[in-house]
């Protein structure tokens, strides 16, 4: 897909619970779809072993984050489990305004909140076929200790409600059968404007 700065770059989001392979959709659907690009959110995380900064996130301390705030950067931004996490419109704005279709891994509230200031934007949700194989998963990952694991268990109860509000939900229970919709559904959305 090439860059048409006749038209505005419509924005493709993600939101799924942690542990149901959103990262590895997203990258493998970017490989398939050409002239992509991923928005790259600010959070006050720990940067995680392999991450780099500016590329998987911009990772900012507390206080660059509440200055950015203050300065009504934030397209949107949310409190997930502690660590904030956000959308810069400097980052976005240009990109968008250039004919460039961007993509965004956001939280459900994250999602929604962009949906209302770019309502052209095509929300996917990347769902797991329930409570307990997303507890599986993340046990599996071996990233988080049992009380994360219990309040990311907690979050999905609320997630999955909000993810009828999105206009693709896509089970992953078999990657690549996972990837193939997407691929489908993010050339389809893109191709209706």
């Amino acid at each position: 897909m090439s860059h048409d700065v006749s038209r505005r770059g419509r924005p493709i989001v993600f939101s799924a619970p942690s542990g149901a392979g959103k990262t590895t959709i997203i990258h493998e659907m970017m490989k398939q779809v050409d002239g992509l690009v991923f928005s790259v959110s600010s959070t006050t995380r720990s940067q995680r072993k392999g991450e780099v900064d500016g590329v998987d996130y911009d990772f900012l301390t507390h206080e660059q984050f509440q200055q950015a705030i203050d300065e009504g950067d934030f397209i949107e931004y949310e409190n997930v489990h502690g660590q904030l996490y956000g959308t810069r419109a400097s980052r976005v704005r240009p990109l968008l305004e250039a004919g460039t279709d961007v993509i965004f891994d956001l939280d459900v509230l994250g999602a929604l909140s962009l949906k209302r200031l770019f309502p052209d934007a095509f929300l996917f949700y990347i769902d797991v076929l329930g409570r307990e194989v997303l507890r599986e998963r993340l046990l599996a990952r071996g990233r988080e200790d049992l009380d994360e694991i219990e309040r990311r268990l907690t979050r999905y109860d609320m997630e999955r409600e909000k993810a009828e509000q999105f206009d693709r939900i896509i089970v992953n229970d078999d990657l690549m059968k996972a990837v193939n919709e997407t691929v489908a559904a993010v050339n389809e959305a893109l191709a209706e404007r």
